[in-house]
């Protein structure tokens, strides 16, 4: 289903963010380092460090042809990926920024982090539109339903709280980890709410009523990322286990480990990010080990 294709080496320190790029064969890389670094897929190698960055990148977000960086410093970061040049820094957060996700219908950004503040800006000259406090701690992650109508977050605090995303008021509060939540992710067609914890479980909440389906204990730690194929029923999840899984969508049969442990190789640290390409053929991972694997699909 997945064989381990390649290995790019070069960061030297942690990396704790990926995105894509409006190109396919492309995507981008941070984290402890001093930029945001360009790989090809379709050479497999590094092309070069697409701009500078004040302090560490906890994420990064691609969408329309700028690519939006989240850091530790509390600001966010704009790059037109067309003209190759920064559009703005923004002195967002007081605390580092963990996630970044744009609303397309409302033409609108939104960040959130340490603070516990989420602030939603305008994607036409990234002015703040509004901002609330929305916990006293960590808001560790974003999710944004595929109708555009509602918005969930992770806390630190273990819960997940829903936000209607017309006038981001409080829907729903969901209790059920027993930590901190740490990648939360909707099934594209809606059909429900994936979330994954420090507790090592992976939650799945049916939709519209987010009532609890299913609970899975998922890895051994901490469960940092959930990604979904982009046109087949698969997603994979990431852990601080060193493993990345690969689930059915429409069942959560478990079908395949990439591991050191399972298949001789894989990531020696923590996998603290995965990515699909824009066609589905490869799988992108990077974690605490300083490597970014690239993963092929056999179709």
């Amino acid at each position: 289903m997945l064989t381990h294709l390649k290995t790019l080496s070069g960061h030297q320190n942690p990396v704790y963010a990926l995105a894509n790029s409006d190109k396919s064969e492309k995507f981008y890389s941070a984290g402890n380092d001093k930029g945001i670094v360009e790989w090809s897929l379709a050479d497999m190698a590094f092309v070069k460090v697409k701009m500078p960055v004040q302090s560490s990148v906890y994420c990064l977000h691609h969408f329309d042809n700028l690519l939006f960086v989240g850091e530790r410093s509390g600001a966010f970061s704009v790059y037109d990926l067309h003209k190759e040049e920064m559009v703005i820094r923004v002195n967002a957060h007081l605390k580092p920024i963990f996630d970044i996700k744009t609303v397309k219908s409302k033409n609108e950004l939104i960040t959130t982090g340490e603070d516990g503040t989420v602030a939603i800006w305008s994607l036409t000259d990234f002015t703040e539109i509004y901002r609330f406090q929305a916990a006293y701690d960590t808001v560790r992650t974003i999710a944004i339903s595929p109708d555009e109508k509602e918005i969930a977050l992770g806390f630190k605090d273990h819960l997940i709280r829903i936000y209607n995303l017309n006038d981001y008021s409080l829907k729903q509060t969901l209790e059920s980890h027993s930590l901190p939540v740490t990648s939360l992710t909707y099934h594209p067609t809606g059909k429900y709410l994936l979330s994954g914890s420090r507790d090592a479980q992976l939650k799945i909440w049916s939709l519209p009523n987010y009532e609890l389906m299913q609970s899975i204990t998922a890895h051994m730690f901490t469960v940092y990322d959930i990604a979904f194929h982009p046109t087949l029923p698969y997603f994979a999840t990431s852990s601080q286990d060193k493993s990345i899984k690969i689930w059915d969508a429409e069942n959560f049969k478990l079908y395949k480990i990439l591991s050191i442990e399972k298949s001789g190789i894989g990531h020696s640290h923590s996998v603290n990010k995965i990515i699909w390409s824009n066609d589905g053929r490869h799988l992108i991972s990077t974690g605490d080990d300083r490597q970014v694997m690239v993963w092929e699909m056999q179709i």
